[in-house]
């Protein structure tokens, strides 16, 4: 049981470091408007992805009702696979359409790891 939190906690954070950097990027690096430009988005969406994004790291990290968590967990794996359709329609390069899947990955080993902890019957 103590290797499942100690896991759960390690992949957590790192989705909500991640989501807390983006946001920050997102709302101070001229670069990322651009690129945000460059991917066909208009620029109030950056704006409310990063605000979404910051909302979603905060749910995941403090104790909140388990529904909440499982938005943010959908929320998370939306965006995600939606960056690796963006990226990929619009030509970016592989590291860029392969990053969101490596966070998918770690954002799922954290949902699993989740259901894992609060449910050790199952």
């Amino acid at each position: 049981m103590k290797t499942t939190k100690i896991f759960y906690w390690v992949l957590t954070a790192i989705v909500a470091l991640m989501m807390a950097f983006s946001c920050y990027s997102y709302l101070s690096k001229p670069e990322m408007a651009a690129a945000f430009h460059h991917l066909g988005f208009p620029d109030y969406f950056r704006v409310e992805l990063a605000i979404a994004k910051l909302i979603g790291a905060v749910i995941l990290l403090v104790p909140v009702a388990a529904r909440l968590k499982e938005w943010a967990y959908a929320g998370f794996t939306i965006v995600f696979v939606s960056a690796f359709i963006a990226h990929t329609v619009s030509g970016d390069p592989v590291a860029n359409r392969v990053m969101p899947l490596v966070f998918l990955v770690i954002l799922g080993g954290s949902y699993f790891l989740y259901h894992k902890r609060i449910e050790p019957g199952k």
